[in-house]
């Protein structure tokens, strides 16, 4: 497996799950436009779209560094215009800009349920859009989605039903762009942790430290997204994989190794079926929704 030679436009890669997935495919030699809104250090948050493009060099990958608001649409065109002038086209779409906010009805200020909506589903749409006429003359195109499996649970939407509208609608994404594109052999597929991932997310929305002592790092994505961008797009589309079910599958083991305290108890992420059984050996408390 090996994506040399590969491009692929990336939202949200200056950090987290995005920037593990960039470094991954860097490795192989892949080229990479790390399309994110982070220019300028962050006050509380590592990393710019810069420090993301020189961690990619170093790994051994071509980088673009682009300034990208996937809330606008005319920005994202552009982004990704530039990204296949640069490359020479454009083989993956990976959708993972996403904002968070748990807040329950009467408390989400619209001008934030706005934002979710505009970042997650709608951005989700807008990226992967702009980039289909580059994908319909790849080898072998791939849009990738950070997004939880369809199974609709009354759980997740009684507890935060804005965010919860928005994940899924991520997620409803890939189920209709896999049919609509399934004849042009453009996969689509979503990708959700079993875990929590120790991110800036898991650090500032989450709960913070004793929370990440119980995730598992963001490289666990990574592999798992390798995993699926290296399978044949005319066989492998309109999934919703769970990332250590990828990697099961695929022969890994250890699964420790991907955890930030080894050995310890992991905590199912959000939008996790209780009845998803995980691969032999991993054991996850899962969490009351917020009330």
């Amino acid at each position: 497996m090996s994506l040399a030679g590969k491009t692929l436009f990336i939202t949200g890669a200056s950090r987290g799950i995005g920037l593990a997935i960039a470094l991954r495919a860097a490795r192989d030699g892949a080229s990479i436009a790390v399309a994110a809104k982070t220019a300028t250090p962050h006050a509380k948050l590592p990393g710019t779209i810069y420090t993301a493009a020189a961690d990619i060099e170093r790994a051994g990958g071509r980088a673009l560094p682009l300034v990208v608001d996937v809330r606008e649409e005319a920005a994202v065109a552009a982004a990704v215009r530039q990204c296949a002038e640069t490359f020479g086209g454009i083989d993956i779409c990976i959708n993972n800009a996403s904002a968070i906010n748990l807040a329950p009805t009467e408390r989400i200020e619209m001008r934030r349920y706005d934002l979710i909506q505009q970042i997650n589903t709608r951005g989700t749409f807008v990226t992967t859009r702009a980039c289909l006429p580059y994908l319909k003359q790849a080898a072998n195109p791939h849009v990738l989605t950070l997004s939880p499996p369809l199974k609709l649970e009354p759980q997740w939407f009684g507890a935060h039903l804005a965010y919860s509208l928005s994940k899924y609608g991520m997620s409803l994404c890939m189920l209709g762009l896999a049919e609509e594109y399934r004849a042009a052999g453009i996969a689509c597929n979503a990708l959700w942790p079993r875990t929590t991932i120790a991110t800036a997310a898991v650090q500032f929305a989450l709960g913070g430290g004793p929370m990440l002592r119980r995730s598992r790092t963001p490289e666990i994505v990574a592999d798992a997204a390798y995993e699926i961008l290296n399978r044949p797009a005319c066989e492998c589309t309109g999934n919703f994989f769970i990332d250590d079910d990828v990697l099961y599958a695929a022969g890994v083991r250890d699964f420790d190794r991907y955890s930030v305290e080894p050995g310890g108890a992991l905590l199912a992420d959000l939008f996790i079926p209780r009845d998803a059984p995980a691969p032999p050996g991993v054991t996850v408390q899962f969490m009351d929704p917020p009330s």
